[in-house]
């Protein structure tokens, strides 16, 4: 394997692994702090608004000076989103998202955290996660 595959390799695992243990750290492995986030209405539990400032806070700086470079340290060019417009796939599937978070209390990072928790249930939600990609990518792509 050559030198920069190995960094770009390495340079993902460090960043997932840190990615995980904020998720961990910040409660949002666990389904019922998350939907107490949720649940405007109801018991609210607002202590999550303090993870998502405090992502907001590192990112947007983050981003304008990363922007800047000409290229990403182990990559030959930046992968951005190249379409601004809105349109039914991208509704359905924020819609869908956004019904699976509440409903499950996790969406895809928190719930591969959680598998180290062994818990059937995360497990079972994985699997029906991935079942979704892999039947999306089969009726669509």
């Amino acid at each position: 394997m050559s030198k920069p595959l190995i960094q770009s390799r390495l340079s993902i695992l460090v960043a997932g692994s840190l990615f995980g243990l904020g998720l961990a750290v910040s409660g949002m492995t666990n389904p019922a702090k998350v939907i107490g986030f949720l649940d405007i209405a109801g018991d609210w539990d607002p202590s999550l608004i303090l993870v998502m400032a405090a992502g907001l806070a590192v990112t947007v700086p983050a981003f304008h000076l990363v922007l800047r470079r000409s290229r990403p340290l182990f990559a030959h060019h930046f992968f951005l989103p190249e379409r601004q417009d809105l349109d039914a796939r991208l509704i359905t599937g924020a819609a869908l998202f956004g019904i699976g978070w509440g409903v499950a209390g996790f969406c895809p990072g928190p719930a591969l955290t959680a598998l180290l928790s062994l818990n059937g249930s995360v497990m079972l939600f994985v699997a029906a996660m991935v079942a979704g990609m892999l039947l999306h990518h089969l009726l669509l792509e």
